[in-house]
């Protein structure tokens, strides 16, 4: 578009509007215009040689220019950073609206009267109805509104919430390449574990558990455990690609001696004793070693020792790009699953009458949001607390199952939806998901971005019967990536997480 008077200044097709609507100052004002027209009017009557006057056109010119990029710099930054921080949606900033938004008409502020869940009862109605409108200012904006049958296939695109699943029925990136570098892996990859023994006064903490892990954090020890038996190790650390750090953190949490005040400075301690008794710390600055972690302290865990917060390799559940402590293409990202005994349901001749099912407590903006605009609807299922009945009962019944992020990006309801066969939708920002360099989430699964929760349904009903099925299918054939068996089974999420450290090995070994 060219820039001139009363022309907007160059932005992408789909921001144009919301720039317009939040500064009108991004267009040039007439009254600017007859300014440079003045001017020019005056540089051509009282300049007689050509040569002169076209030097002068092209130096007026280039100012022109030069102010208009200006101009358009100072708002363009202004808006990419109002955009932004609605756009990442993280606690920090929302939490019922906007960082520090006031609703002054009720001289409450919403991100603190919101995070307090409204305590005063004298307060409360007025507080719920000031929370109330922070959301709306937030979830209705113009990005999320209704729109055209057009333009929701342009906007779900554009966030990869549509996707033509007619032709991206591929549940892997390159089966062909996966499958020759999974046998090479299986022949190839060894894993030296920092030896220790069950006199050392932590060696709850250090050797691997003796029962059948249980709960939300049971990846972590259920890893360490189908390792120590497994093919992969070896006792001659010349021979190693990689160099466990067996530490536990759910055992850390949870030892009076450690707990999660004193995790940092155990694993300083760890570090430290390893470099001082070994070589092989030193050779690399801990780049080929790794560590497992499935409660999101763990991410944190390397933050008083900087050289092994950059360079070790983190496999972790609370996998989120948007914070500084995870690195996608250096450290890894495993599934939160919750242990299961025998095998996976048959779904095959269920039908299906729920559209869509949540439920859970209200720990994030995200649920708070989803709640407002779906709490009372009768397709989309969405349930605060717990269920009287099982949850199975609704991922049985339910054709998509929404994972909404809570605290952190994950939680087990992806790994649920996908062994009841309910198709999952990830209403989680930054969420790297798991074994995603091997796996097609697309084919499998629908990601929503948190602004697009006033249009779920119409998303979610827009996929067609065939589009759907293709979904479901998909999910079906993933469901064995996403289950722990001791001992392992071929392509389970322990050998799964395997395939994700052996891309990350180094292809030359230090001696």
């Amino acid at each position: 578009m060219p820039v001139g008077c009363g022309f907007p200044l160059i932005f992408p097709r789909d921001s144009q509007k919301l720039v317009a609507k939040r500064n009108k100052n991004i267009f040039i004002t007439p009254y600017i215009c007859l300014h440079f027209i003045n001017n020019l009017i005056i540089i051509i009557s009282s300049e007689p040689s050509s040569n002169h006057l076209e030097q002068k056109m092209k130096l007026f010119f280039f100012v022109l220019l030069l102010a208009i990029l200006v101009h358009a710099l100072v708002h363009a930054s202004a808006f990419s950073s109002k955009a932004n921080s609605v756009a990442d949606m993280d606690e920090e900033s929302v939490i019922g609206g906007l960082n520090k938004k006031y609703h002054f008409h009720k001289k409450i502020n919403c991100r603190y009267a919101c995070a307090r869940r409204c305590i005063k009862s004298s307060r409360k109605n007025v507080c719920h109805r000031a929370c109330g409108t922070c959301s709306d200012e937030l979830f209705f904006s113009p990005r999320s509104s209704p729109l055209s049958k057009g333009s929701q296939w342009s906007m779900g695109n554009l966030f990869g919430l549509y996707g033509n699943y007619a032709n991206n029925t591929e549940v892997y990136h390159d089966e062909d390449l996966f499958q020759q570098d999974y046998t090479e892996m299986n022949r190839s990859l060894k894993i030296y574990v920092y030896p220790h023994t069950k006199d050392d006064p932590y060696a709850n903490i250090l050797l691997p558990v003796d029962y059948d892990p249980k709960g939300h954090y049971a990846s972590e020890l259920y890893f360490k455990k189908v390792l120590s038996g497994s093919h992969f190790i070896t006792q001659n650390p010349s021979e190693a690609d990689l160099f466990f750090m067996p530490f536990s953190i759910v055992e850390m949490r949870h030892d009076p001696r450690i707990g999660p005040e004193g995790m940092r400075s155990f694993i300083k301690q760890y570090v430290y004793n390893i470099s001082q008794t070994y070589p092989y710390w030193n050779r690399t600055g801990g780049a080929d070693h790794f560590y497992v972690a499935c409660h999101s302290i763990g991410r944190f865990a390397m933050d008083e020792v900087l050289e092994a917060k950059f360079n070790v390799i983190q496999v972790v559940c609370s996998s989120s790009y948007f914070v500084a402590g995870y690195v996608p293409h250096k450290d890894a990202s495993m599934p939160q699953i919750w242990p299961r005994q025998g095998n996976p349901p048959n779904v095959d001749s269920l039908k299906r009458k729920q559209l869509a099912f949540f439920a859970g407590t209200i720990n994030s903006p995200v649920r708070v949001a989803l709640l407002q605009v779906w709490g009372n609807d009768t397709a989309i299922f969405a349930h605060f607390g717990r269920l009287e009945t099982p949850d199975a009962d609704q991922l049985l019944d339910a054709k998509f199952c929404l994972h909404v992020k809570g605290f952190e990006v994950n939680t087990a309801r992806v790994v649920d939806a996908v062994y009841y066969g309910c198709v999952p939708v990830i209403l989680a920002n930054h969420y790297d998901l798991p074994f995603a360099d091997i796996l097609n989430w697309e084919s499998f699964s629908v990601v929503v971005h948190y602004l697009d929760i006033p249009v779920l349904k119409n998303i979610l009903q827009r996929i067609s019967l065939e589009e759907y099925s293709i979904l479901q299918r998909n999910t079906l054939k993933v469901r064995k990536h996403f289950q722990w068996n001791d001992p392992p089974l071929d392509y389970d999420a322990f050998y799964m997480t395997m395939y994700e450290l052996w891309l990350r090995r180094s292809s030359v070994k230090v001696n």
